[in-house]
């Protein structure tokens, strides 16, 4: 394949396509690679169109509820036969866009593909600090934007300071713990002086809560046949904070659990989204009974404090106090393979598709 910097050069670009609606538990055969032949690397002087090279593509939660025939308040889903799109990190190759120019990095959203051609650069966002992995951006530093899909590090941001409002010595625990958003989320709780526990799905994951990102405790859930007792054990004077992000049985046995007038914010509930028919709450007089306050949020909610986000946590980055683990897959053809991964547990971190390297 020829480098983006060889003007004229003529390039084959693999894209990945969504095949069709999905029902239950989705399958790598619902998105196929193809090729398209013959693309020049140059863009037309009568135009303001910028071609750019895709280094790193996120895989994310969100884009399962994208393969439902179902649209709601926050987005749209995919279209069959068109090719899938995400987060992702890219280089200008050529441009006569006055926003972009050749060689500038930038991150926002595109298709999954080698090569894209794009006719705006609304919603792209050049990148400064580059002193930080550039993979980053597409997870702990990328912001939500226009469309309403969620960047972890934002998302952490917002619902753990904003909508949780914590205070030292909070009692807090957040499911999902060792994915993109939980782990920053357990750590920021950690910054904050807070006793902090996380759930996982292996016991792998369990250790690199407690070792790696400082939690105080953490479980297999998969090993605990009762899910009140467990969250019993590990909060026998009741919880102030739960950070959601599985939904089902884990959130009614944290209602039990939960101390009078404790914060949860809903960020995500990745156990109901292959459901056909989700799974009903049990447990919710307890909400009435502790004066429990719950409340979802869209990560866009918080996009007018992406400043401030960032003034907070480059410095943690830079000095190491705040740790970020990802799961890097090689290679566009084996995108879906990474995304189908999130759905039964086989990433460890933030799930990243290197496209192509720096």
């Amino acid at each position: 394949m020829a480098d983006g910097s060889e003007k004229n050069a003529v390039v084959s670009n693999k894209k990945v396509i969504f095949k069709d609606y999905v029902s239950g538990f989705p399958k790598e055969s619902n998105m196929v690679v193809t090729i398209d032949e013959n693309l020049k690397l140059k863009v037309t002087d009568d135009s303001k169109n910028i071609l750019v090279k895709n280094h790193y593509l996120s895989c994310d939660p969100y884009m399962r509820l994208l393969m439902k025939n179902q649209s709601t308040e926050i987005f749209d889903p995919y279209t069959p036969g068109a090719i899938s799109y995400g987060f992702r990190v890219s280089k200008v190759i050529d441009s006569r866009n006055p926003e972009l120019k050749e060689g500038d990095l930038f991150w926002g959203i595109t298709g999954w593909e080698e090569y894209s051609l794009l006719k705006s650069s609304e919603g792209l966002f050049k990148i400064h600090h580059t002193d930080i992995p550039l993979s980053y951006y597409t997870r702990i530093l990328g912001n939500f934007l226009k469309l309403w899909f969620r960047m972890p590090g934002l998302t952490a941001y917002g619902g753990f300071y904003e909508v949780c409002a914590p205070k030292k010595g909070e009692y807090v625990f957040v499911s999902a713990a060792s994915g993109a958003v939980g782990q920053l989320v357990g750590q920021f709780a950690k910054l904050m002086g807070c006793y902090v526990v996380g759930s996982a799905g292996t016991q792998d994951k369990v250790e690199l809560l407690k070792n790696k990102f400082g939690f105080d405790d953490a479980f297999n859930y998969k090993e605990e046949p009762d899910l009140n007792a467990a969250v019993k054990r590990y909060f026998p004077e009741g919880i102030d904070i739960y950070f959601e992000n599985i939904g089902g049985k884990m959130l009614d046995a944290v209602l039990l659990n939960m101390r009078v007038r404790g914060r949860i914010a809903v960020c995500g509930m990745i156990s109901q989204y292959n459901c056909d028919q989700p799974e009903g709450v049990h447990n919710l007089m307890s909400i009435v009974y502790k004066r429990v306050r719950i409340e979802g949020f869209a990560v866009a909610d918080y996009y007018p404090q992406y400043s401030k986000f960032l003034d907070f946590i480059l410095p943690y980055i830079r000095e190491g106090k705040i740790k970020y683990v990802e799961d890097i897959v090689e290679g566009l053809e084996n995108g879906p393979t990474a995304l189908i991964g999130l759905f039964n547990g086989r990433n460890v971190g933030k799930q990243v598709v290197v496209v192509a390297s720096q």
